[in-house]
């Protein structure tokens, strides 16, 4: 049975550890080279940067997927890894607050000041038991409302996968890819009405300690917004995080890791943060 639940005071411990550390040494055989797509543009400023990661990658277990964007230049990056399908975690809790707002602005749907109270706990929180609450309100007599709309979001790839304890299908059993992910980042950033995407980044920048880690690696002076994703599954730890950094939220980073028997929390979620640490700390 897989568990998404991890104690607060662990999660804090391992945030503190991250912010100590100072990451290993890229001294590995890089990794094979990313595809990359720079519009008209002869050079992009993440190269250098992307590079790095790549030789960080090496050096970290697990399957490691990433896909970072410069809305400004229009560089993007995809490792080999940006379209494994790996479980989402609480990362789909974005996607789920979008289509919320996204219905309630068409009139299908009106959310409850209970309703409002309870998305905020569900992004600023990761909170499960808000998260089953509006799932189960909203999802449909079929249960399907939301998987239905998450493609409309750029999440293409996203399969729901049964579960034996939970009624079909549930957000906690759900797998997607870190191209959906930044698909569905870009979407909130450019896709929405202006008052839902301020809402969103405000929840994003303003996570509970215990979600400072993966894309707050950007540091504090590039405002980061995340949403992070961990739990512990049959096969092993996931950690994944989808976020924004920089002014006007010129940069996105999705990446998804997964860990399998290799590793754990602590190594996961100081992986993803140090790939932000590497891609947007020097940045301006």
């Amino acid at each position: 049975m897989r568990d998404y639940r991890v104690h607060t005071a662990a999660v804090l411990a391992a945030c503190a550890a991250l912010a100590a550390a100072t990451g290993p040494a890229a001294t590995a055989t890089p990794a094979p080279p990313l595809e990359q797509a720079c519009g008209h543009l002869a050079t992009c400023d993440l190269a250098t940067q992307a590079a790095a990661v790549d030789a960080y990658l090496a050096t970290r277990p697990g399957t490691i997927g990433y896909v970072v964007r410069d809305r400004v230049t229009g560089a993007l990056y995809r490792n080999a890894a940006a379209d494994t399908r790996m479980w989402t975690a609480s990362t789909i809790k974005l996607a789920i607050a979008v289509d919320l707002l996204q219905r309630a602005r068409a009139g299908a749907l009106t959310l409850t000041p209970a309703d409002r109270e309870r998305m905020d706990a569900m992004l600023v929180d990761s909170d499960n038991d808000a998260t089953d609450a509006l799932w189960d309100t909203y999802s449909g007599p079929d249960r399907l409302a939301f998987d239905n709309d998450f493609p409309r979001y750029g999440m293409t790839g996203l399969v729901a996968e049964p579960s034996s304890d939970r009624a079909y299908p549930y957000w906690g059993f759900e797998q997607c890819t870190p191209a959906d992910l930044d698909r569905l980042m870009n979407t909130v950033l450019t896709g929405i009405h202006p008052d839902d995407r301020a809402y969103l980044l405000d929840r994003m920048r303003n996570v509970g300690p215990d979600q400072r880690w993966g894309m707050w690696g950007a540091g504090p002076d590039m405002r980061p917004g995340v949403k992070n994703g961990w739990s512990e599954e049959d096969s092993g730890w996931v950690t994944n995080s989808v976020g924004f950094a920089g002014p006007g939220e010129r940069y996105t980073l999705a990446i998804m890791n997964s860990l399998g028997p290799d590793g754990g929390f602590d190594d996961g979620s100081q992986t993803t943060t140090q790939v932000a640490e590497i891609l947007f700390g020097d940045q301006s």
